[in-house]
């Protein structure tokens, strides 16, 4: 039994929760980063096969991973040269999927004051995304390859407890899809073994309030819109 002050904590948590995309350099301590893994780790999984890995980037590492993959995103054809190991998004997009894609799109370019026919500025903020956002740690999240999809949804629930027990230390995180386009470069810089897949990446660090782009507050679909009670 929890009490009411325990759950609310715990919900305050979830619900203030969002996508950080700008971020303060104020470090965040090695003592923070290994118990938030440590409490993320009590995710479930199936027959408890914890299928999760996590290479904790801060300092030289972080930012050579960085430039790497600025280098080729800054490159058209080289860009165009590295693609995903997995389909995150479908390949054909249908309502109301898609208009709550672009919708969180737009709103943050209004935010930014970015235009439809601004896309060099598109381009660069899509950028910001390998640099973690100017967070001082980023996280690349693998997986080995024999599992199956059960053990992505187990994933998803991992990820989920890290940006939660972040929270809950005044720490804030933005997941990243971004970074699986560029999986080669990262396995050559971290050594991955060729066992393991990119999952995505994510930055984590303290919230920098005055930039507008953390003014976001993405809309969430009614309970009615997706759940159904039966009796």
């Amino acid at each position: 039994m929890i009490s009411s002050s325990e759950q609310q904590a715990v919900d305050a948590a979830i619900t203030t929760r969002r996508s950080i995309r700008a971020f303060l350099p104020e470090p965040v301590t090695r003592e923070d980063l290994e118990q938030i893994l440590q409490v993320a780790a009590r995710a479930p999984s199936g027959t408890n096969t914890q299928p999760w890995k996590v290479y904790v980037l801060s300092g030289d590492i972080k930012q050579h991973l960085s430039q790497q993959i600025l280098a080729a995103h800054g490159d058209p054809e080289v860009a165009r040269q590295h693609k995903e190991e997995y389909a995150y998004y479908p390949n054909t997009w249908v309502s109301p999927f898609i208009d709550r894609r672009r919708k969180v799109g737009w709103d943050l370019y209004a935010l930014l004051g970015l235009t439809r026919e601004d896309k060099a500025g598109m381009a660069a903020q899509h950028g910001r995304n390998y640099d973690f956002f100017g967070a001082p740690v980023g996280l690349i999240f693998t997986i080995e390859r024999v599992m199956e999809k059960g053990s992505w949804l187990d994933y998803g629930m991992f990820l989920q407890n890290i940006m939660v027990a972040a929270r809950g230390r005044g720490l804030d995180t933005c997941p990243q899809a971004a970074f699986t386009q560029y999986h080669k470069i990262i396995a050559d810089v971290l050594q991955l073994p060729a066992s393991e897949t990119v999952v995505c990446g994510m930055a984590l660090g303290f919230a920098d309030h005055g930039k507008i782009e953390n003014s976001l507050l993405t809309e969430r679909e009614t309970l009615s819109g997706f759940a159904k009670f039966l009796d």
